[in-house]
């Protein structure tokens, strides 16, 4: 009679049996196809990764500046057509602001330029934060300024308070008083003389 040992004699396992039996077998074949589709997947990985880093450089990309607004080949022109000219002292900045000027302003403030130095003789000029100062002659501080802007050429008297009659345009600052210039208002060179002499006698204002 048989003993159990020597009836599994010859015997596979069973778990070995099913581990082999679900255990692919690969053909040469099938090895290559394998290997082949998975460079082909490497590769398009590859193409979608760099086309994400291509777009995202192109995304940084510093916009382009704009164009500084000109008169000619002149200054630079602010808001409201007012001429970015450099800081200095005597009459070469002041022309050179009075030139850049466009359209109907220009003429107005030539003229108030003139009326100025007529009023009052050897008066010192510069430009400051891009504006024309006038200042008495020997004398410290400067007792008026002017600014272009949109619809007007703003006239300050920084000491507007003191003159007679005052200046039309209120200030938020104390003393000062402003006078607008606009477009096709009678130019009233005999009250502006008026101010601009009493406001060359007061003290002027240090900036």
């Amino acid at each position: 009679m048989a003993t159990k040992a020597t009836r599994n004699a010859g015997k596979r396992p069973r778990s070995a049996t099913k581990k082999a039996a679900r255990k692919p077998t690969r053909t040469p074949a099938k090895k290559a196809a394998a290997q082949k589709s998975a460079s082909r997947a490497t590769k398009q990985t590859t193409k979608k990764t760099a086309t994400k880093k291509t777009v995202g450089k192109a995304k940084k990309k510093p916009a382009t500046k704009r164009a500084k607004k000109t008169t000619g080949s002149g200054p630079r022109l602010l808001s409201g057509g007012n001429p970015q000219i450099p800081k200095g002292e005597g009459n070469a900045p002041v022309r050179a602001y009075l030139q850049a000027i466009p359209g109907w302003k220009r003429a107005v403030a030539r003229r108030l330029d003139t009326l100025i130095g007529r009023t009052v003789p050897g008066v010192r000029k510069a430009v400051k934060w891009n504006s024309p100062f006038y200042g008495a002659p020997r004398a410290e501080g400067w007792f008026l300024s002017f600014h272009c802007y949109d619809r007007y050429i703003k006239v300050t008297f920084f000491r507007g308070e003191s003159l007679h009659p005052v200046p039309p345009e209120a200030s938020k600052v104390p003393d000062v008083r402003y006078v607008h210039l606009r477009e096709g208002d009678a130019f009233d060179a005999r009250q502006l003389t008026d101010w601009v002499e009493q406001a060359s006698r007061l003290p002027g204002e240090k900036m």
